[in-house]
């Protein structure tokens, strides 16, 4: 169960908020096209609220494991200058998370936050945050739409697949290692976050997962 507990939980906090703690002052100068995700991420105050749509999870998890380990490839969601793609899972994704680890629904996103990461250690959490961030590539919805079959290589180094559909609607999924449970879609109404800069994410509405649970 503890193993489980720990492949999972990570999966989700998304490298997306990591980068709030080391992210630029905002009266810093940044080059056209350079603004961090970190920045974005953290321009609406980066609190828990009852907003299930958004990532205030993910970036406090992300900053969990800056703030253990300056050094870590997450902080890289802080440098505009390095490109990457992001798929960040909602807070509600953080809450389908929880539930199919505890059988519990839990309402609170802080509360949420606090079970998941007393559930793994900060290598773990480390390691399935970067499983979310496609390094080295500017991904734009454009592009993701035009890649259905394509294996994605992931900053932890394992893959995800891309599936395209159209009928009956437009639909994103991304693919992950375990067979048995429901794959992440891409949320249609949170594509190219950050649109214009190196730096990219999109919204999913599940957690993505490393190995075969």
């Amino acid at each position: 169960m503890m193993r489980r507990v720990s492949a999972l939980l990570a999966t989700s906090a998304l490298a997306l908020g990591a980068v709030s703690a080391t992210a630029p002052a905002a009266s810093a100068k940044v080059a056209p096209g350079e603004n961090s995700l970190a920045a974005l991420l953290t321009s609406d105050g980066d609190q828990f609220d009852k907003n299930k749509a958004d990532f205030d999870i993910v970036t406090e998890a992300a900053l969990a494991v800056v703030g253990a380990k300056p050094g870590s490839p997450v902080a890289l969601i802080a440098d505009g200058s390095q490109r990457l793609t992001v798929f960040a899972p909602t807070d509600q994704a953080f809450r389908l998370l929880a539930k199919d680890l505890t059988g519990q629904t839990i309402k609170s996103e802080k509360k949420i936050f606090e079970s998941l990461v007393a559930l793994a250690g900060v290598d773990t959490i480390e390691t399935i945050l970067l499983y979310h961030v496609v390094p080295g590539k500017t991904l734009t919805s454009g592009k993701v739409l035009k890649a259905d079959g394509a294996k994605l290589t992931t900053a932890q180094g394992g893959k995800v697949k891309v599936s395209i559909k159209t009928k009956p609607s437009l639909s994103i999924t991304l693919k992950d290692r375990d067979k048995n449970d429901q794959d992440p879609k891409v949320v249609l109404k949170a594509l190219d976050l950050n649109k214009g800069n190196k730096q990219i994410a999109h919204g999913i509405d599940r957690v993505l997962r490393p190995i075969d649970l």
